[in-house]
């Protein structure tokens, strides 16, 4: 009996959990391992500012240490009922900065019952840099940005394999207590503490500036707070330096950090967020920075992906729609037909207008496999039961503004086409994303019948909104179901404002 109940236990996968004591939060990841899915069960996030209890001699406080000592109380409990192995612990700036690190550390091991390592910057970049790549799927270089309570890392690299990396003693603790003494905000404490992180960052820039990368990603933090920020006041779209610089004047104006109103802030993050803006602002100057998105993990995923020696390194998109199409019982062939004539169409229409982008295809492909994930629920409303579904799901491999592009573009595959379609993303992704709608829309009713032997070769000719389809020679007409259904997506495409010609 007692041997059954062993492999039964075994079969449901194993527990690992990572712990990153940083400078301004203490963290706690555990997953839970069952055939190769990595699914996210706990996590627990405590402000401590350790950073904050650092005197001029660079020893911490009593109280800071102590303030540590009561969060990890927290963390022992969970860590205990998994097996030793599978649990990373590790320190960052702070404890690589105190003088007096030693006495934190020996009662911290003795708390968690477990080794406390203190990884040095280059390390704690090398981790970031995989949690995010193992969570952020993306195309070409990437660079990498991580603002820590005390420290800041910055990284370039290409899929797996960091590039290029550097940790600098810039974080938004430390600039909290030397540039916004007492909770002062104004464009003085602005200023010098901007003059203070362009100091650090323009040594290191060239370094980076060499390199051509096609996409910037934040690691938490203040990335993430902005971006929570743009959620909440109804923004689609990527973190832009007009953006930072509007948020520093509304810091500014507020006058002091108890006064800060930002729709979309939190309050445990008031605190910090003037510090981290002005280094976030001096990151985008100094390093040419268009646009960030948010990634999906950082220091702690790192940890845990390099403890997984059996997760292997396929394409992180891939898993995800492949788990996603899985969990909601979609047909996976209907699925792969309707993405294999949205992509046709789609190369045809990026060759002839200039309003693609490098995620234009993982966004369609995307929502060409994910279109009846509401089918899970009921067929009448199944478009916008998919976008529900998308808007409550995690999707591993897409930033945050991808999963958006996905979730709308579900929404709209059927029926009547919303009035402004795409009105609330930024300028710059709107014709893109209305092409990948009229797409979508055609690569679905061409697929109708759920079969992809009878889809012929399709031509599509561009001007403008006018759209073109050339069938061969009578085709249209042997198809009778299809030619009624293109002729309704004619009508409902003409309602929206769009000229659809099919011959």
């Amino acid at each position: 009996m007692q041997a059954e109940i062993q492999h039964d236990t075994q079969s449901y996968g194993e527990y690992y959990a990572a712990v990153d004591l940083g400078s301004n939060s203490f963290h706690m990841v555990i997953v839970h391992v069952v055939n190769g899915s990595v699914q996210i069960i706990g996590k627990v996030k405590q402000k401590v500012r350790l950073a904050s209890g650092l005197d001029d001699d660079l020893a911490l406080d009593d109280i800071s240490m102590e303030r540590g000592w009561q969060c990890l109380q927290t963390f022992s409990e969970r860590l205990q009922d998994i097996p030793a192995s599978n649990i990373k612990v590790v320190a960052t700036a702070t404890l690589r900065l105190a003088t007096n690190a030693h006495i934190f550390i020996r009662k911290a091991e003795e708390i968690l019952k477990h080794k406390l390592d203190v990884i040095s910057g280059e390390e704690e970049a090398r981790q970031i840099y995989l949690g995010v790549a193992y969570t952020s799927a993306n195309q070409g270089n990437s660079l990498v940005i991580d603002i820590g309570g005390a420290s800041t890392e910055i990284i370039i690299g290409n899929d797996m394999q960091p590039i290029h990396l550097k940790s600098l003693d810039m974080g938004c603790v430390t600039f909290m207590e030397r540039y916004f003494e007492n909770g002062k905000i104004g464009e003085e404490n602005f200023r010098r503490a901007k003059a203070a992180a362009k100091a650090l960052i323009t040594p290191q820039a060239d370094a980076f500036l060499c390199f051509d990368w096609e996409n910037c990603l934040g690691a938490s933090g203040t990335p993430q707070a902005i971006t929570e920020i743009l959620v909440a006041q109804g923004i689609s779209d990527a973190i832009r330096l007009d953006y930072l610089r509007h948020l520093e004047l509304q810091c500014i104006e507020c006058g002091r950090i108890e006064n800060l109103d930002i729709e979309g802030l939190e309050d445990n993050r008031k605190a910090i967020f003037p510090s981290g803006l002005a280094i976030l602002i001096s990151l985008f100057e100094c390093l040419s920075i268009k646009h960030m998105n948010i990634s999906g993990g950082a220091l702690r995923e790192g940890l845990i992906y390099g403890m997984l020696d059996n997760v292997q390194e396929n394409d992180r998109r891939e898993q995800t729609l492949n788990q996603t199409m899985a969990r909601y019982h979609i047909d996976k062939s209907h699925a792969h037909a309707v993405k294999g004539v949205a992509l046709s169409l789609c190369h045809q229409l990026c060759s002839q207008q200039d309003i693609c982008h490098l995620d234009t295809e993982a966004i369609l492909s995307a929502a060409a496999i994910l279109h009846e994930t509401g089918l899970h629920i009921e067929y009448k409303k199944h478009h916008e039961h998919g976008a529900y579904i998308l808007s409550h799901i995690d999707l591993p491999g897409f930033t945050r503004l991808q999963r958006a592009a996905v979730r709308d573009l579900v929404s709209l595959h059927r029926l009547v086409i919303a009035p402004s379609p795409f009105s609330h993303y930024h300028a710059e992704y709107q014709p893109m994303l209305l092409g990948l709608l009229r797409i979508l829309r055609i690569s679905v009713v061409l697929c109708l019948r759920r079969q992809n032997k009878h889809i012929p070769n399709i031509e599509l000719e561009c001007h403008g909104e006018s759209w073109t389809l050339h069938f061969p020679e009578g085709w249209l007409k042997a198809h009778p179901l299809i030619n009624a259904e293109l002729a309704n997506e004619i009508w409902l495409q003409h309602k929206a404002g769009w000229e659809l010609i099919c011959e």
